[in-house]
């Protein structure tokens, strides 16, 4: 039992202090968001998926056959001389030469939509694990174009990492049955970076210039430099939640409440709070706690069971959004478990969704019309801008939750890795990941790399940072799920130095 003397000791029971409370104002947030993963609304399903793949072709294959040929042009092995073959059926066997194209995993594990509408199966089935059988001679690797495709082998494939949907050059020679035995490979590497402050202009009134910050962050006149909150993983329910009371600290550490003047200085130059998917419990999870005991709700053979619908989980959610807004602005990408569609790309949540926070959204059109984006941003999953000068790619998990399903790695930031050196945000869609059929564009080709390049919703926290051929340099983050992890990550926006915060409540 805590007493009021010991409690009087914390210095939580005092009297009040003649002394004027410091006041603090929030960094203002320099935010660019752009509609690369932007949906029209006439958006038709018709279509063949098989388009998105000859796209990421066209985008990527250049960049792809420059590097081989900045390695290959003129190799000689065993007196043979290496000569780039424009399509993979023209290659021949015994022919030393090298060609370029998509990859494509065949495996046992792999869902196969056309064996499912074979067998007039109308639901999709169960998704396992992971796609890789454990049993060797399962798999097979192949590289394809519009001309045809051929399986790739040799013990030059083990040293790489490698997807559906990625494309590479290889080079070697066609055997006798038929494979392509591959003695090298190459990808194109990191895309072109822009340079900071690319599409907006630098504020005239900034406090801290670059040349006057070091690598703490801190600039020459002692102030911090702003920084970026990222969360992901909410995960709002219907129900009391075993972490409800660290979500109400989250807020409050978020607003500076409960804090010292030390702690919301520092506070207030988060300048943005970005929530990176699943701000919604999985729909399984939503119960109705008014409902009685054992009462459960028959499901309905056609249609949607409107008394089934919960509708508290969104309602907390604005209320956590609608409380912060007033003093921070948010970016909001959806998740799994949102309320937004479920392929890839996902678009904006509807602001109808949030009756109290959409007063800070902008008004309908507004983007389109180039006004500035409201305070309170929904964006698409996966979303791109330029937050302070920096050019940020981020995603909710998706695109990198399929890709762990192809290799058996616990290595994910390797795994982020390799999707910039691949030039594609989402190599396995529409393959494994369910995607728009798109015809005329592919927006998951990474044309220019991102300074920041952030993914949600994973089960701890991870960051590196790596470098491309031609100076850039990228840093990436695995942004972990609050409800599992309880904890939040800031990003210094003069450093892009990352950092983690725990929140907990101790009883």
């Amino acid at each position: 039992m805590v007493t009021l003397d010991e409690i009087a000791g914390t210095g939580l029971l005092q009297k009040p202090s003649e002394e004027t409370p410091d006041h603090f104002e929030r960094c203002e947030s320099n935010y660019k968001p752009l509609d690369t993963f932007s949906l029209s609304k006439d958006r038709q399903y018709q279509q063949q998926f098989a388009d998105i793949y000859f796209l990421r072709l066209t985008k990527i294959k250049p960049a792809v056959e420059q590097a081989a040929a900045a390695a290959w042009e003129g190799m000689i092995l065993g007196g043979e001389t290496a000569t780039k073959v424009d399509r993979v059926l023209d290659v021949r066997q015994g022919q030393l030469c090298w060609v370029a194209g998509t990859v494509y995993m065949d495996m046992p594990l792999k869902p196969n939509v056309l064996e499912d509408v074979s067998k007039d199966r109308w639901i999709s089935a169960p998704t396992a694990e992971h796609y890789y059988s454990t049993e060797n001679g399962g798999e097979s690797l192949m590289l394809e174009d519009d001309s045809g495709r051929i399986r790739l082998v040799g013990d030059a494939l083990k040293d790489h990492f490698l997807v559906t949907g990625c494309i590479i050059a290889v080079m070697g020679t066609e055997n006798a049955n038929g494979d392509f035995e591959v003695i090298d490979l190459k990808i194109a590497d990191l895309a072109p970076q822009p340079d900071r402050w690319s599409l907006s202009k630098r504020p005239s009134n900034g406090k801290v210039k670059d040349e006057d910050v070091d690598m703490a962050g801190l600039s020459s006149r002692g102030q911090p430099s702003k920084k970026i909150a990222i969360v992901s993983g909410l995960e709002f329910s219907g129900t009391e939640t075993s972490y409800t009371m660290e979500l109400n600290l989250l807020l409050e550490f978020l607003l500076g409440e409960a804090l010292d003047s030390t702690a919301q200085s520092e506070l207030a130059h988060i300048s943005r709070l970005i929530i990176a998917g699943n701000s919604i419990a999985n729909p399984s999870d939503h119960t109705d706690a008014t409902a009685p005991a054992g009462d459960k709700k028959g499901n309905k053979k056609y249609g949607y069971d409107a008394s089934s619908y919960n509708q508290l989980p969104s309602q907390l959610l604005d209320t956590f959004l609608s409380t912060l807004l007033p003093t921070m602005p948010v970016t909001l990408l959806p998740g799994t478990f949102d309320p937004a569609n479920a392929s890839y790309p996902q678009q904006p949540i509807h602001p109808a969704m949030f009756p109290q926070a959409r007063a800070y959204t902008s008004l309908p059109g507004a983007a389109a019309a180039g006004s500035e984006p409201g305070w309170f941003d929904p964006v698409t999953n996966p979303w791109e801008g330029e937050v302070e000068g920096w050019r940020v790619l981020g995603t909710g998990g998706q695109n990198l939750d399929d890709i762990c399903k192809y290799v058996d790695s616990d290595d994910k930031l390797g795994m982020m890795e390799a999707m910039c050196r691949w030039r594609c945000s989402a190599p396995t869609a529409p393959d494994t990941l369910w995607s728009y059929p798109f015809q005329d564009d592919e927006p998951f080709v990474m044309k220019e790399s991102p300074h920041l390049y952030f993914v949600g919703s994973q089960d701890e926290f991870g960051t590196k940072v790596i470098e491309g051929p031609q100076g850039q340099m990228v840093r990436l983050v695995l942004v972990p799920s609050f409800a599992t992890t309880r904890e939040i990550v800031l990003v210094d926006t003069e450093t892009l130095d990352v950092s983690k915060v725990k929140i907990t409540a101790s009883v």
